[in-house]
This record gives C-alpha cells, sequence and structure tokens, in this order.
C-alpha cells in the first residue's frame, strides 16, 4: 500500500495530559509524528492540534478511529481540501548579503525579522513544500541555526 503524508486536526478540551495521550497512542502503535503544533482556540477551553504524519490508508484510518476514542476529543478532522503554512526561522551571519537575504525571504513571504551585530535572523510562512525549498535555496548564505514550526492547517470549505 501506498504511504502518504496526511494531516489531521483534532480539537480537545484544554486539560493536562491531553498531549501526552494523544501523543502516547500515535507511540504505542508504532506511528510517528512528522510535526506537532498545538494552540488554545481564543474564547473557548478548548485547543487544537495539527498533526503531520504519514501512513497508508489503512493506518490512517485507524489512527482517525483511535483519536475519536480519546475522552477529551471533541472532533477529528482528516483535511482534504486544506490550506496549510508552516513557519520557519533562520539565523544567518552578519557578513552574508543582506540584499539576497532579504530577497530570498520575500519570495518566499517573509522577510527579516532582527539584526544584531553578530547575525541575520529571517522568517518565512509559507506551505510545506515552498519551506523545504526555501531551506535548500538559503543555504548558499551559510546559516547557523534553523528552527522550523509545525504545520497549521484548515480546511477551504
Amino acid at each position: 500500500m501506498k504511504v502518504e503524508r496526511r494531516v489531521i486536526s483534532v480539537i480537545v478540551q484544554n486539560e493536562h495530559s491531553v498531549l501526552a495521550r494523544i501523543t502516547g497512542l500515535f507511540a504505542a502503535r508504532g506511528y510517528n509524528i512528522e510535526a506537532l503544533t498545538v494552540a488554545p482556540i481564543p474564547d473557548s477551553n478548548m485547543s487544537r492540534l495539527t498533526i503531520e504524519t504519514k501512513g497508508n490508508v489503512r493506518v490512517i484510518e485507524q489512527i482517525i478511529k483511535q483519536l475519536h476514542k480519546l475522552i477529551p476529543t471533541f472532533k477529528v478532522i482528516e483535511h482534504e481540501e486544506m490550506v496549510e503554512k508552516e513557519m520557519v526561522l533562520m539565523k544567518f551571519p552578519i557578513n552574508e548579503s543582506l540584499a539576497n537575504i532579504q530577497a530570498l525571504c520575500e519570495a518566499y513571504n517573509g522577510g527579516i525579522v532582527n539584526v544584531s551585530s553578530q547575525h541575520i535572523i529571517t522568517m518565512i510562512a509559507d506551505e510545506p513544500k515552498r519551506v523545504k525549498h526555501f531551506i535548500e535555496a538559503a543555504q548558499r548564505f551559510h546559516p547557523v541555526e534553523i528552527v522550523r514550526g509545525g504545520v497549521v492547517a484548515m480546511e477551504r470549505e
């Protein structure tokens, strides 16, 4: 069976141990979480977890069934048509070309967010494939640190 990348959102009660229970569910069954983003939903007592994972159709179906069984789970959304973004921060040595780094960042929905006497820090927010391409393209500027955020996604309805 074909292994595919999938993004699943889970709306849960915002209470202690929920994250541990969800990650434990994945670990107990040998499923890997590629990326995980968690944040409270404004004006509610709920949180939204966005999970990026890989698996064949059967594995994904099993993950979704197991997520539905967790007590604090309110809703599980398997994204089909979605808007998806990921953020990355990158630190470059100050001796690299500020103008060229800025131009590269702008091509990927980003820019320079901080400049110190030693480093330039950039941020981009784009589709995960484009984030990967940005990281590859930025290697020519000798990044000293790269921090990727997890995927966030929303249905396109």
